[in-house]
């Protein structure tokens, strides 16, 4: 993994078994997501990744902290500057990027992204209008679930830096029709039209 600094500190992202390995013993939903999602979607390695990204649910934060009492855990509040996440504080409803490491000062090793539902019903945070069951959000993997490659992509459509066009590049041949199509209606539910929706088909 490569080193990467950051005005909060450096980032040596922690492999991903091991990250994995410390999340089977959270008794509630979690999905890899980030670029190992996609990369497992097309079932070989076309990248470096500067970190690991794993995707857990608002309602379960707590739970999730709770797995990790013995790291170093920060919340991006608000976005822009971290701070620590106190191990039985309900983050505020703007929070959704976590960053953790072993211990204070050393490398972050990898990163919560907070996922909001309604009941059983995953929702975009970022446009509402967009949501699905919440059983059809992840895929499994060999022993775990990785958030379905659609849903990675439509938040990777935000920015489209030179690694979210290699990761549509590289996983479309993979999507389902199905899984394209969705694809095709949110971005235009939450964008209009986007440079990506030509290549979907119709």
């Amino acid at each position: 993994m490569p080193r990467i600094e950051t005005p909060w500190g450096p980032w040596e992202a922690a492999p991903l078994h091991a990250v994995v390995a410390l999340f089977q013993n959270l008794a509630a939903p979690w999905w890899v997501s980030g670029g190992y999602a996609i990369e497992l979607a097309v079932g070989r390695s076309f990248r470096e990744h500067e970190d690991v990204d794993i995707t857990v649910l608002r309602r379960d934060q707590l739970a999730v902290r709770a797995v990790l009492a013995d790291w170093d855990v920060h919340a991006a509040d608000p976005p822009g500057r971290l701070r620590p996440w106190p191990i039985d504080e309900p983050l505020p409803a703007h929070v959704h990027d976590i960053w953790v490491r072993e211990h204070p000062g050393g490398p972050w090793r990898f990163q919560l992204m907070l996922e909001e539902t309604d009941g059983d019903e995953w929702v975009y945070r970022r446009d509402a209008r967009i949501r699905r069951p919440l059983a059809s959000v992840g895929i499994a993997a060999e022993g775990f679930l990785r958030l379905t490659p659609e849903i990675q992509l439509l938040f990777k459509a935000k920015g489209t830096r030179p690694k979210d066009e290699l990761d549509f590049e590289q996983v479309l041949p993979y999507l389902t029709p199905e899984q394209a199509a969705w694809l095709r209606e949110a971005l235009a539910t939450e964008h209009g039209r986007h440079p990506w929706q030509a290549r979907l088909g119709t």
